[in-house]
């Protein structure tokens, strides 16, 4: 363990340094012995932390803390007043947290102090995220965070020492080890001392000792700020008190155990060198221990009698408003969503140099999995960066990256991979803005390629899970079905001072789309009406748009359908949603995702929970959802799993046959088709033919021997191809595995290879041509054993057609208007079924 050889701090450094370690102690015995009066809640102690206050002395205004809950003795050095910490002990308005926050969960924006969170380790990366930004900004500021020896144990810890020795970045790492965790001797299972850290880069100090703290984070902070970080110091210390006041460390440590720490308390140490070294006696360490101790009682007993919270700001700085913009992006024309989410990312760069976009496999030559960021790194190599695969990275850096006052644009490869990072966006950046009272705000975007109806994505490759992240406040949550959407909704998500998770349907990313009116920003929380009607009221999001549409053409007009498309999930549009079921009485939903506590479920319960909507039903609002089961990889699976077009028909016809508020209730209806049975996939997410749950890739046309060759499906969300080469010439012979042609699609160039042996016959397109997925492209002349390996030519599948109610149904004539005569009556609530 380092001794420090010599002190740069002088008598005046020592005294002050000592006062600030006794306010430290006082503050924290007052708060023990307030808590046992049953004046507080909870306490977290710092004794024999205090010493790390020398560290905090230190720091200059453009340098950050990131700690955790053990250092009173840092902040206070750094600058906060026993004030604002008895503030916080009583959760009082005034304080930093307007009364938000446990004691000791220290925060403050003017010292550069950030929010502590409880769950640990989760400090760390949004730490490193911070010291990114200065080392990118070519400052000399550093960053100091800190972590117990018990959450070493922690994943985040491994991902952000890692990130911070890749980046080379200007950051302490101090592990501040007490030698337990709550009950659980640590000294022989925290990592350094199972070989799992390389021993070189971590200094092993003496957290005790005031002089050594002092010598080696000077040290320290000078090599940051000369470039050459990060710091990583591992501290002995005592843990002078028990975990917090909900326990009691004499039930698991020995009398003479606790009498022995002693021996390692900071303030003792200190005060006994001083003593020593004749600048202290006893006398006059006793009166400035009585003065402090007097001084930290009277400033509790005045943050006791301060104002405390009131209920009606509870709901303060959950978020921001939407930005209000109304810029135009993109002129009128054709668009594909992944073609305008790249030019939204590229004019995002364009406009503001200091925001980044770090993701995995993002840079060039990839461009990303799905070719979102392509030229990306090629024209902005100071802003666009690969990042490691780690999602709990990507989301803590890019945290601190907002809290350092950038505004980043990070990429998952896909939304079901997010989990690793739940905790670090969901427990700490989520709720960063509320619980510092509005002082932190986390400004940045995390999109992700969404859902399923594309074949083969199997259980994590086709997650909609949007519901997950809605559950928790603080994350606005988008999900666009249209590239004019896209683009509006990612420029405002850009712009917004909260976290945005914008998700991105794969299976509608390369579908071209007509835009005749220039492409402008989108408020968040604005729902789009997409059809006018006055029969029923249809709200869908993201894929489920798509199964809409179809459904709504099924019915030819029949029925006047108002199509809601929601759009953004968080916050979301209550007032239209509730205009429109004002209008129709009658609201089914349509989501991709699992229905058990979702959004779909959320929405049903605001029609029904309301009473002035609930009068006006006509009929039950109807939830058509994935049930709750996961995606299987064979195709028959997930589209049996899927909302489909046949179950909305249904619904729709079935909803229009009835109008409870008049009585009128149609026969039980037959049977909807079982979530077991399969669905055939519709055209536009596998053409006939291709390889799906419509049939395989190749098929024989019946009475003959000739094979149909068409476009195999070529990855995910790819709905067309550019042919490069035609490898095969009319009579030239085809065996197994041949390369008949070659196609180019936005991520590579797809050889499409023969599963069959014969005579090449004709080819139906030509070099440069685009051609779609499932369409016809070759006919080859099989041998028998080829022919008979292969299915015939038939019909495509068709789902079968939904029972109708007679056709003799109309819609309903507007009730007459009361005459002042006769009182108006409220409809009858909904009959009890029929036995």
């Amino acid at each position: 363990m380092a001794k420090a050889t010599s002190s740069s701090l002088n008598q005046e450094q020592r005294r002050h340094l000592l006062r600030t370690m006794l306010e430290s102690r006082h503050g924290d015995l007052r708060e023990e012995s307030l808590n046992r009066q049953g004046k507080g809640h909870f306490h977290v102690s710092g004794r024999g932390h205090e010493a790390f206050s020398a560290l905090g002395a230190q720091l200059r205004e453009g340098d950050f803390i990131v700690p955790y809950y053990r250092d009173r003795g840092l902040c206070m050095g750094r600058g906060m007043s026993t004030r604002q910490l008895a503030l916080e002990y009583f959760a009082k308005r005034e304080s930093t947290s307007r009364g938000r926050m446990m004691p000791s969960h220290f925060s403050a924006r003017e010292l550069n102090i950030v929010s502590v969170p409880t769950p640990l380790g989760s400090q760390l990366l949004p730490a490193c995220g911070i010291a990114w930004g200065m080392k990118l900004d070519g400052k000399d500021s550093v960053v100091v965070t800190t972590i117990g020896d018990a959450a070493t144990r922690q994943g985040d810890f491994y991902e952000a020492v890692s990130f911070a020795r890749e980046k080379q970045l200007p950051i302490l790492f101090i592990v501040e080890d007490n030698a337990y965790g709550i009950s659980t001797p640590t000294r022989k299972i925290n990592p350094l001392a199972l070989d799992v850290l390389n021993q070189a880069p971590w200094h092993v100090i003496d957290g005790s000792d005031l002089e050594v703290v002092h010598a080696e984070t000077q040290l320290a902070v000078a090599k940051l700020r000369a470039g050459a970080g990060p710091v990583l110091l591992w501290a002995k210390v005592e843990r002078l008190s028990s975990h917090t006041s909900s326990d009691d460390h004499t039930l698991y440590r020995s009398k003479e155990d606790i009498a022995a720490l002693e021996k390692a308390d900071p303030i003792r140490v200190l005060r006994d060198k001083m003593i020593a070294a004749g600048e202290l006696t006893e006398a006059e360490f006793a009166k400035l221990d009585e003065e402090i101790k007097e001084k930290v009682r009277a400033d509790y007993a005045a943050a006791e009698k301060a104002e405390d919270p009131r209920a009606d700001e509870l709901f303060l700085d959950v978020t921001g408003a939407s930005p209000v913009l109304d810029e135009e992006l993109f002129k009128p024309g054709k668009y594909r969503m992944g073609d305008v989410i790249n030019k939204t990312l590229r004019a995002g760069l364009d406009a503001d140099p200091g925001r980044l976009i770090f993701g995995e496999d993002i840079e060039d030559p990839k461009g990303g999995v799905f070719r979102l960021t392509q030229k990306l790194s090629t024209d902005f190599p100071e802003q666009v960066f690969n990042s490691p695969l780690a999602e709990s990275t990507i989301f803590g850096i890019g945290g601190g990256l907002a809290l350092y006052g950038r505004r980043p644009v990070f990429e998952l490869q896909f939304i079901d991979f997010s989990f690793p990072g739940f905790n670090q966006i969901v427990q700490n950046l989520a709720n960063l803005r509320w619980r510092s009272n509005g002082a932190w705000k986390v400004p940045a975007v995390f999109y992700a390629p969404y859902g399923a109806y594309l074949p083969g994505g199997s259980l994590w490759h086709s997650q909609a899970n949007e519901s997950a992240y809605a559950h928790f406040p603080g994350i606005n949550i988008v999900i666009p079905s249209t590239p004019e959407d896209a683009a509006g909704l990612l420029w405002t998500a850009m712009h917004s001072e909260d976290i945005t998770l914008f998700l991105a349907p794969k299976h509608m990313l390369w579908a071209e789309v007509e835009s005749k009116q220039p492409i402008k920003s989108i408020p968040l929380g604005a729902a789009r009406i997409v059809t006018a009607g006055e029969d029923l009221t249809v709200v869908a999001w993201g894929n489920t748009m798509e199964k809409a549409h179809e459904a709504i053409a099924e019915l030819k007009g029949e029925v006047s359908v108002e199509l809601i498309d929601l759009r953004s999930i968080m916050p979301w549009d209550q007032a239209t949603i509730e205009a429109s079921v004002r209008k129709t009485g009658r609201l089914i939903v349509i989501q991709e995702d699992t229905e058990a506590c979702s959004v779909g479920q959320m929405i049903v319960q605001h029609v029904v929970g309301r009473t002035e909507l609930f009068v006006l039903l006509k009929a039950p609002p109807r939830l058509i959802t994935k049930g709750n089961v996961m995606i299987g990889y064979n195709p028959i699976y997930e589209y049996a799993a899927l909302p489909a077009v046949p179950q909305i028909v249904e619904a729709i016809w079935e909803l229009v046959s009835m109008n409870v508020a008049r009585g009128e209730v149609p026969p039980t209806p037959a049977p909807a088709v079982p979530a077991a049975t399969p669905i055939a996939a519709p055209a536009a997410a596998a053409p006939a033919g291709a390889s799906s749950a419509h049939g395989p890739q190749n098929t024989v046309l019946p009475g003959t021997s000739d094979i149909l060759v068409r476009v195999p499906i070529m990855g995910e969300g790819l709905r067309s191809a550019r042919v490069v080469t035609l490898n095969k010439k009319p009579g030239d012979a085809v065996k197994h595995d041949d390369v008949l042609c070659e196609l180019e699609t936005d991520k590579a160039v797809y050889p499409v290879e023969a599963s069959f042996a014969g005579t090449f016959k004709a080819w139906r397109i030509q070099v440069d041509a685009t051609v779609l997925i499932g369409q016809e492209i070759a006919l080859v002349t099989g041998d028998a054993a080829s022919v008979a390996g292969l299915p015939v030519e038939g019909p495509p599948l068709r789902p079968s057609p939904p029972s109708r109610p007679p056709r003799r149904w109309r819609r309903p004539r507007p009730p007459r208007r009361p005459s002042s005569a006769s009182p108006r009556r409220r409809p009858p609530p909904f009959p009890p079924p029929p036995p």
